[in-house]
């Protein structure tokens, strides 16, 4: 499977985060249905003695068409949280996008429609300071 151009980038902004890589290419493979996504990762949440899990897509919205790019995340991430369902995962799912993808194309109204109709959880990192910019949930 071919990494995205930012997966290093997410990679390294989580960890920066305190989140420790449980998977480089989580397998969310359901019956005949092979899926992967990009990373799993989880993190000790000290206060409440539990560990938060997430999966994460990370997509780059640097194509020719961002529409087609963005029609391609969403099915993508569509199939994953139900994957994710179906293996009764306890893994949240994220979409990682770049900061400057946020600040464009995901702030046109369709796309803003399409995220809260959908419940897409998001995280928006820097790809020059490799960190997570903000998590929306």
């Amino acid at each position: 499977m071919a990494k995205d151009v930012f997966h290093q980038t997410v990679r390294t902004a989580l960890e920066q985060e305190d989140w420790r890589i449980t998977d480089d290419t989580l397998n969310l493979s359901v019956g005949e249905v092979d899926l992967l996504a990009d990373l799993g990762a989880e993190k000790m949440i000290v206060a409440e003695r539990r560990t938060e899990r997430i999966a994460v897509e990370i997509k780059n919205f640097v194509g020719q068409s961002l529409v087609s790019e963005f029609h391609k995340a969403l099915g993508q991430y569509i199939n994953y949280r139900l994957s994710l369902q179906l293996s009764d995962s306890n893994r949240v799912l994220y979409l990682a996008v770049s900061e400057p993808a946020w600040a464009t194309f995901f702030q046109r109204p369709f796309v803003q429609t399409a995220i809260q109709v959908y419940q897409i959880k998001l995280i928006i990192f820097d790809p020059n300071a490799q960190i997570i910019v903000r998590w929306i949930k």
